[in-house]
């Protein structure tokens, strides 16, 4: 998943990296210009991966982009105090086929920011995961498409070098939340904690960050999340003095 991506070519060098490790499914997120996938630069630049650019999906929207996704890995370089802390690749992506083997029906994103700026905050915020490609620490800038060919690489590897595949997930256990159920949840929670008097809204500080991370670390059920939004619900009427059976407050 390329977020914002401005040239024809770093799309294209991305889709020929993605295809030579196997991978043919590539998401466009808010690109400079619709079309990018198409331009002239795009298709020289993927020398052959055509199918991989024919098939790639537009959005216009991060959230759009993830709102079937169960989890994200955001790449980035930037250690901000707001982002979890990185993993490295491979152990980023030995994680995610073990989390793939586990249930193949998992929807899992690669998420790599714009060329010139990477991703933002909020961006990285949304995955539950974050690697980082070690380099030199006064020189650790790769171009988009050799993060790519970096972490796409990762995953072959940890592919090739797999142990045989884990006991399938309990069958009764459903479907893990989408991201997009997960950010339902986190804003009925923080209506919640405000409510109750645990969060300022005008001083959140750390809190919330570190609740998205718990949670995203918990990968918790579609049921899960739908039983701590009735938590939620419960909260926010005994902050209001409408649980049932009590009278109304004032």
């Amino acid at each position: 998943m390329l977020v914002s991506p401005s040239h024809g070519g770093n799309v294209g060098a991305a889709a020929r990296a993605m295809r030579v490790m196997g991978l043919r499914r590539l998401a466009l997120v808010a690109p400079r210009f619709p079309g990018i996938a198409a331009h002239p630069e795009a298709l020289a630049f993927a020398s052959g991966a055509t199918e991989v650019l024919a098939q790639a999906a537009e959005h216009a929207s991060l959230d759009e982009a993830l709102a079937d996704v169960h989890l994200a890995v955001a790449v980035s370089a930037d250690t901000r105090e707001f982002s979890a802390a990185p993993v490295p690749p491979w152990e980023a992506c030995a994680q995610v086929l073990a989390e793939l083997r586990a249930d193949a029906a998992l929807q899992v994103a690669l998420v790599f920011g714009t060329e010139r700026t990477g991703l933002s905050i909020a961006q990285v915020q949304r995955c539950g995961l974050v690697t980082a490609i070690p380099g030199e620490a006064d020189y650790h800038s790769l171009n988009l498409a050799q993060a790519v060919q970096v972490i796409c690489w990762e995953l072959r590897r940890a592919l090739l070098a797999a142990e045989p595949a884990p006991a399938a997930a309990e069958p009764d256990a459903g479907p893990p939340a989408t991201l997009a159920q997960l950010e339902r949840f986190h804003e009925h929670f923080e209506q919640a904690l405000v409510a109750v008097g645990f969060l300022d809204p005008a001083a959140p500080k750390k809190l919330l960050p570190r609740m998205r991370r718990l949670f995203a670390r918990a990968r918790p059920r579609a049921e899960e999340v739908d039983l701590l939004r009735g938590l939620c619900k419960q909260m926010l009427l005994a902050a209001q003095g409408r649980l049932p059976g009590r009278p109304p407050r004032g």
